[in-house]
Order: C-alpha cells, then sequence, then structure tokens
C-alpha cells in the first residue's frame, strides 16, 4: 500500500518519550511527529491539526474530546487505544495496527483507512460519513450505532461483525462479507432491498 501524501510540516518531534504523560488542552499544529512514544497518554481537549505521525506508539492512550484532524498516521501502533467524543476527520492511516482498539462516539467522516486490519475493534456510536473504508477487515469487530453513510465499503469482511444499529445504506452485499453478521430487522431489509428484492408485507 502506498503511503499518504503528507501534509507539509513546520516542526518536527523526533524519538520522544511521552510515555504517559498529560496532553489535557494542549495544542499541535504541522507537527511531524517521528518513533514518538505516546503510549499511555491521556488528557482532555488536545488538538493535533495537520500533523503527521510515523512509527509512533498510542498503545494504551485514553484521549477524550480530542481531535486530530487532517492528519496522516504511518506505521502506528493503536493496541488498546480508547477515544471518546474525538474528532479525526481528514485523518489518513497506513500500515497501522489497531488491535484492541475502542472509539465511543466522536467524529471520523473522510478518514482513510483502506484495508486496515480493525478485527475485534470496537467502535460505538461513531460518525464515519464518506470515510473510505475499502478493504478494511471488520472480521468479529463491534460497529453499532455507527453512521457509515456515504461510505466507500467495497471488499470489506463483516464476517462475524455486530452492525446492529449503524447505517448500512452504503453497503453493497455483493461486494463485502457478511457471513454471520448480526443486524437488527431493519437493516436486513435494507440489505434484501440493496440486492434487489423486493421487500413486502404478507397480505
Amino acid at each position: 500500500m502506498t503511503d499518504p501524501i503528507e501534509t507539509q510540516t513546520e516542526s518536527e518531534v523526533r524519538h520522544a518519550d511521552w510515555y504517559a504523560d498529560d496532553l489535557s488542552g494542549k495544542e499541535f499544529v504541522r507537527i511531524a511527529f517521528s518513533d514518538v512514544d505516546l503510549s499511555e497518554t491521556s488528557g482532555q481537549g488536545a488538538a493535533f491539526t495537520s500533523c503527521t505521525f510515523r512509527d509512533c506508539r498510542f498503545n494504551a492512550a485514553v484521549l477524550a474530546d480530542s481531535a486530530f484532524i487532517n492528519c496522516t498516521f504511518t506505521n502506528c501502533n493503536f493496541f488498546d487505544a480508547l477515544f471518546t467524543g474525538c474528532k479525526f476527520a481528514g485523518s489518513v492511516f497506513s500500515r497501522c495496527t489497531f488491535d484492541l482498539l475502542k472509539v465511543e462516539r466522536g467524529d471520523w467522516s473522510f478518514v482513510g483507512m483502506q484495508r486496515a486490519d480493525l478485527r475485534r475493534a470496537r467502535l460505538v456510536a461513531v460518525r464515519m460519513r464518506e470515510a473510505d473504508l475499502t478493504g478494511v477487515q471488520w472480521q468479529d469487530a463491534v460497529l453499532t450505532n455507527v453512521d457509515l453513510s456515504g461510505a466507500t465499503l467495497d471488499h470489506a469482511d463483516f464476517t462475524g461483525s455486530d452492525l446492529r444499529g449503524s447505517d448500512l445504506s452504503s453497503i453493497d452485499p455483493l461486494t463485502v462479507q457478511l457471513r454471520g453478521a448480526i443486524v437488527d430487522p431493519q437493516q436486513a431489509v435494507v440489505i434484501a432491498q440493496a440486492l434487489g428484492l423486493d421487500v413486502r408485507p404478507f397480505d
């Protein structure tokens, strides 16, 4: 996979140890982070705008109401990270790992996560409008009450995932894997209609 085009930055942080730092209220604009350990960082209201992250670690980070706007992440690790009410709009991820990632609420619209491995991730009430999720691996993930309207989902694999309450209007059942996925009755109708079926009650 080709790395994303990185935003032009104005300063750089390299080989830094920010382990367990409190990032509350801090703001970062057009900074390139390279090999920075952000594991177990925490805080509320941090803001990263047009920043790049390469070979950075967010393992077990717990951030709330924070923003990563138009950022790029390359070869970063998000193991067991928790983002609550955070905004990642317009950010792009390449060759990142997301084992046990948890996202609750927040706006991830227009993100680019092509072919990301999000197996067993947990996303609840997240806005992902018009996100590029081509080829994403969602096996056994929890993806409930997620707004996927306008998202690109071709070749995504939702095998065994819990999709209840999510907007599935952008799913083409012929181009994704849905075996064993959990859906609610309304979603089942949406999928049936996408297959060209005429769903109507029996009089």
